[in-house]
Order: C-alpha cells, then sequence, then structure tokens
C-alpha cells in the first residue's frame, strides 16, 4: 500500500471525510501533517501542490491528489484503489 500524506487541521470537516474515504479504500496509515501548529508547514504544502491553500492536500506516493473533491472524484473514475496499489 502507497504512503499517504495529507496536510490537514484540527477543524476541517473535509479533512474528517478524506480520511474515511482513504480508509474505506484500505489505507491503514495516513501521515497528517497539521498546517495549524506550524506555519513552515503551511507553507510547505502550497509549495508542493502548486499553490492549492486549502486544506486537505493529499499526496498518494509521490503523486498530488488534491483536496477531497479531488480524492472523491477520482474514486468515483475507479482511479484510487489502482494509484494506492502503484504507488
Amino acid at each position: 500500500m502507497a504512503k499517504v500524506v495529507m496536510y490537514c487541521t484540527a477543524v476541517c470537516p473535509y479533512c474528517v471525510a478524506a480520511e474515511r474515504l482513504l480508509k474505506s479504500r484500505g489505507v491503514t496509515e495516513i501521515e497528517k501533517i497539521r498546517i495549524d501548529l506550524d506555519p513552515a508547514k503551511q507553507d510547505e504544502m502550497i509549495a508542493r501542490s502548486g499553490g492549492r491553500r486549502s486544506v486537505p492536500q493529499v499526496f498518494i506516493g509521490d503523486t498530488h491528489v488534491g483536496g477531497f473533491d479531488d480524492t472523491s472524484a477520482l474514486d468515483a473514475a475507479g482511479e484510487l484503489v489502482p494509484l494506492l496499489a502503484r504507488a
């Protein structure tokens, strides 16, 4: 299973939804990076995501998936599980 990294904050319903979706697809471990606790991590997230400022920002392996809507759309298209398997 691929390494999954999610930039998030403490109070974020979309972060919770993204985590729930990933876990329902077999992800057992998500490295959560709390940008509300460390402003430098927010800068890191913006740089890694191509300028996105909203949370969550999900990375599967080296692939930037995006936020919850992007992750959900990838799942609906049947591409999330294969990405998890090959990353």
